[in-house]
């Protein structure tokens, strides 16, 4: 899609321009267009300029001369001044002698009036004018008509976006089949509406589309203004929301003015929670001016005809918050949910942004996709263009499989800290501490095999970590499953009271994680005995991190509490039981990491599965 060009400086900055021309031709110019200057001389070079017959022309007064200087043809003689010389009798003779004629020297006064028009009148007339020109020409190279005046309050400011052979399509959108085949039937619509309207079907007037940051949503809808090859009207919702009462209403009229004018088009509302959220109608100042906006866009969806090839396409993460009359039938027809991939999507979206790169021939994409379990396609990009950059800060020409690993390390818990120097206590905590994670997690039944545990600290602040992956992908989890990540979480802390019979605060984030993952159990999945399949608390924004909140006595709240505490303790126990059974492998494990600091799963399970006196 080719994007229309904006003016490159605001029109303020060219009426400043021509301000500073005005007031130069106002100053140099005009004094010297209404009179000539004359230069007042003394007595005594008159006299010597009479005696060399320099004076052509002199005007005679009661106490002054004002006389012209000789000039060549075609030339305009200087005029003087000079003050007369008391009692001379002789001037008139001397001026008749010298050859010179008398006549008017010195300038009339000019015309009050014609004064006031050459000194203000004339600089105002060429400030408008010019500032005019200045303005058309911005209009042009805007493209002219309705977005030649998109500064102006109350216009939308739409990047409006031309069909090219270049644009997106969606070839260039992977692992969201499923949000594809819906809006293929838009795309199909725009290119055949005989079709639809021969068996008296009507296309949906919007598409909703959902899901978390990063999955797609703006790339799905250019990707149908690209197949469509339709102009594609793009605009944030935050770009309605004005100071002034009244403003944002009339962005959206302009929008819908120029989508009708252009039709068929797409019209693409981006993070369309910031004006449509839920009307409580105590909204004062800028929550007002934002339900104004609302209501406007409502009216407009019910005023254009779908006939008319007008798709209007809008994205957020925030669905619940939104106004229940913009998604009833007849505006937002369609809800359209764009999720994170699951593992053959993360593969083809790796393929798609591998094809901007250099590859090595070994590198194995499935093993990436399933290490990279949960990231969106925004962070599969990322880790990509990661790869490539550390292949190029160690000078190779391509991207290996070793590259596209540490990349996903990068972006869960950054780069590595090469400044962070651990004592050999602290490198020997951390190892066992690490040992222990991955120690229970091998143990246990049910529990992702260990990749990789690493003792390099990283810049999120972890001092290492153990990495897990599944060799297929889950969508359910049971409760022993549940219980075994508990136990492993909990297996960095046990390990270091087995071995150092002390504690640190290297745990601080399992625990964290351990707590939460236990209230789940009791809270949301219905795993406990005392509250069977009793909802005890409520997730909002599940796109945007899934908060959570009880909803629930203080009675109640305080045994969830107390459940809580004894889940966790519970599997703490179970974890601390399998380190001190297997003892000997932790301390060797933990001395080997320590001396290689990174030791990959097949390494972890050789040394494990070894037995004494091998």
């Amino acid at each position: 899609m080719q994007k229309m060009e904006k003016p490159r400086k605001p029109l303020m900055f060219y009426y400043l321009i021509v301000l500073v021309v005005v007031i130069l031709l106002n100053t140099l110019l005009f004094p010297r267009l209404m009179r000539q200057q004359i230069t007042q001389v003394d007595y005594g070079t008159f006299i010597d300029m009479l005696e060399r017959r320099e004076v052509s022309m002199a005007q005679v007064e009661e106490d002054m001369v004002y006389f012209a200087g000789v000039a060549g043809e075609g030339e305009t003689p200087a005029l003087y001044s000079t003050v007369i010389f008391p009692n001379d009798m002789e001037l008139i003779n001397r001026l008749t002698e010298s050859g010179c004629t008398f006549g008017a020297v010195k300038a009339e006064e000019m015309n009050p009036f014609l004064s006031l028009l050459l000194t203000f009148g004339v600089p105002v007339v060429i400030f408008i004018l010019l500032g005019q020109l200045m303005s058309r020409a911005m209009m042009n190279r805007m493209g002219g008509g309705p977005m030649g005046s998109a500064m102006q309050f109350g216009k939308s400011s739409a990047k409006v976006y031309i069909a090219s052979e270049t644009g997106i399509k969606f070839t260039d959108v992977a692992g969201e089949d499923e949000a594809k085949e819906n809006l293929m039937e838009v795309v199909d619509f725009l290119h055949n509406p005989q079709k639809y309207q021969a068996i008296g079907a009507k296309m949906p007037k919007g598409v909703l589309l959902v899901g978390p940051p990063g999955t797609g949503k703006t790339l799905l809808a250019k990707a149908v203004a690209g197949e469509a090859g339709v102009p594609f009207f793009s605009i944030s919702g935050s770009e309605f929301v004005e100071m002034f009462v009244g403003m944002g209403a009339n962005k959206v009229r302009d929008l819908f003015k120029q989508a009708n004018e252009k039709a068929p088009c797409i019209v693409f509302i981006d993070e369309i929670d910031t004006i449509g959220k839920k009307r409580d109608g105590s909204g004062m100042g800028g929550s007002d001016e934002r339900e104004q906006t609302l209501n406007q866009l409502l009216t407009e969806m019910d005023g254009f005809e779908g006939s008319k090839g007008v798709v209007i396409l809008a994205a957020t993460n925030r669905p619940e918050t939104l106004d229940p009359a913009l998604l009833r039938p007849g505006r937002f027809d369609r809800r359209v949910p764009v999720e994170l991939p699951d593992l053959q999507g993360r593969e083809a979206i790796l393929r798609v942004h591998a094809k901007r790169v250099k590859l090595a021939e070994n590198v194995d994409f499935n093993a990436i996709a399933r290490a990279a379990s949960g990231a969106s396609g925004a962070e599969l990009a990322n880790m990509v263009n990661e790869a490539a950059l550390r292949a190029v800060r160690q000078g190779r020409g391509m991207v290996t499989q070793e590259d596209l690993q540490e990349s996903i390390e990068v972006v869960i818990a950054g780069y590595q800290k090469k400044n962070k120097i651990l004592s050999d206590k602290e490198r020997m905590i951390v190892s066992c501490h690490e040992i222990g994670h991955a120690l229970v997690a091998a143990l246990q039944t049910h529990s992702a095999p260990v990749a990789k545990i690493t003792i390099i600290p990283r810049t999120s602040g972890a001092l290492g970590y153990t990495m897990q992956v599944e060799q297929e992908e889950r969508n359910l989890m049971s409760r022993e499953e549940l219980e075994n990540q508990i136990a492993t979480l909990t297996g960095g802390r046990a390990a270091e009271e087995l071995v150092f019979q002390s504690i640190t605060t290297g745990a601080s984030n399992d625990i964290e994680k351990a707590t939460k993952l236990a209230r789940a159990m009791i809270t949301r999945y219905g795993m406990s005995g005392d509250f069977d399949m009793v909802a005890l608390e409520t997730v909002t924004n599940q796109y945007m991190g899934g908060d959570t909140s009880l909803i629930c006595a203080p009675e109640t709240s305080a045994k969830i509490d107390q459940m809580v505490v004894e889940t966790v303790k519970a599997q703490h126990e179970k974890a601390r039981n399998l380190l001190r059974a297997n003892e000997d492998k932790l301390r060797e494990l933990s001395r080997f990491l320590c001396e290689k600091e990174t030791i990959t799963g097949a390494e972890f399970m050789e040394i494990l599965e070894k037995k004494d006196g091998e």
